[in-house]
């Protein structure tokens, strides 16, 4: 087990800034997931910390020891791939002991470590299969394997569920975490699903054109997030914003439309962004004083709830709503806001507005 520590770190390829003044500690063993859209940096942090890429500028430290100039192999740390890195012509059990075998482990040694990896992963019975002999979770099995019986200090995931299909992703995030427990690594996860984020982190590292937006759990950063983006990246379906300012006690917004405000949402003046979580939007009866009138787009059913597609103030939102519907396209329904789900952003900025502001 080991802390793990990013202190202004930089990455440059030529003009090019990856990652900008980063300042991250990951505590001795936390499952910490890094997340963010597609080019953020979050892989490049992740490689940095391998010893696969190089540190343009800052330090990381594990255990408080500078790793910048040590070799990857001995930065004591185990990787897993996205796309599982197995070797097609070794056996299951040759694929675990590899890293073993290179350290020239005593034999017997090498056979304890690997069934108690496979016991622990259910590949006990797999040992002598060759990886296209099993299903890709399997293999995703055999990639974690192979990195338990190195035992290292810290655990890096590279994406490593993007090539299972939803119903064995789902599967697999539930493994991972199980393994976790019984571990107690510290693990460092990348993924760009801010749904594998929510369910598996004990903390969680949103980024976006190489810096950090946001770090906190997974109910801190959907209960508060810090701005815009860190509010409609995390939470699916995403959060609406309307754009607009305060009157009184509604949210005024660019045609016109009042939002009555719950009372214990803040207050500011001037341009604001108002941010509503799908499921803060509920039917209500039109005579409630706060209802708004919304006008309905669509429906998806999805079993157990529906994806409400609306028009409300000129733009088109999202709610989700439990019941069944069967009104039709062009209805009007009547909602009102529940203060869970809404948000205040400064417009100029994206920053969240203080709740101490009134």
């Amino acid at each position: 087990m080991a802390r793990v520590e990013i202190r202004k770190l930089h990455k440059h390829y030529g003009d090019f800034h990856a990652l900008r003044d980063l300042e991250i500690t990951m505590e001795d063993g936390e499952f910490v997931v890094l997340v963010g859209p597609s080019g953020c940096g979050k892989s490049t942090l992740l490689r940095m910390i391998a010893g696969l890429e190089d540190v343009s500028d800052g330090e990381i430290l594990i255990d408080g020891r500078v790793i910048n100039e040590v070799d990857s192999k001995d930065r004591d740390i185990a990787m897993v791939f996205q796309n599982y890195a197995l070797y097609p012509h070794m056996t299951v059990h040759d694929n675990m002991a590899f890293s073993m075998k290179l350290r020239r482990a005593p034999a017997d040694q090498i056979r304890r470590e690997v069934e108690a990896a496979a016991a622990t992963l259910g590949l006990s019975d797999h040992l002598k299969r060759y990886p296209k002999q099993l299903s890709g979770g399997q293999r995703q099995r055999v990639a974690m394997g192979r990195a338990i019986v190195r035992k290292p200090k810290v655990f890096l995931f590279d994406e490593p569920l993007s090539n299972l299909d939803a119903k064995l992703r789902v599967k697999m995030r539930s493994e991972i975490r199980s393994l976790h427990r019984r571990l107690g690594n510290t693990m460092i996860y990348v993924t760009h699903d801010q749904v594998e984020a929510l369910t598996m982190a004990d903390r969680i590292v949103v980024m976006q054109g190489g810096v950090v937006e946001q770090i906190g759990s997974p109910l801190e950063l959907y209960d508060r997030p810090a701005n815009v983006f860190v509010a409609g990246f995390i939470g699916s379906p995403s959060m609406n914003i309307l754009a607009g300012s305060i009157t009184g006690s509604a949210f005024i917004t660019q045609d016109g439309t009042a939002i009555p405000l719950p009372q214990n949402l803040p207050h500011a003046a001037g341009e604001l962004l108002l941010g509503i979580r799908p499921e803060a939007l509920v039917r209500c009866d039109p005579a409630d004083p706060s209802a708004v009138a919304a006008t309905l787009v669509s429906v998806e059913p999805t079993g157990a709830e529906s994806h409400v597609s609306l028009t409300l103030g000129g733009e088109e939102i999202v709610a989700v709503i439990r019941e069944r519907l069967a009104d039709k396209p062009g209805t009007a329904l009547s909602l009102k806001l529940l203060a869970a789900g809404a948000h205040l952003f400064d417009k100029a900025t994206g920053a969240r507005v203080p709740d101490n502001i009134q």
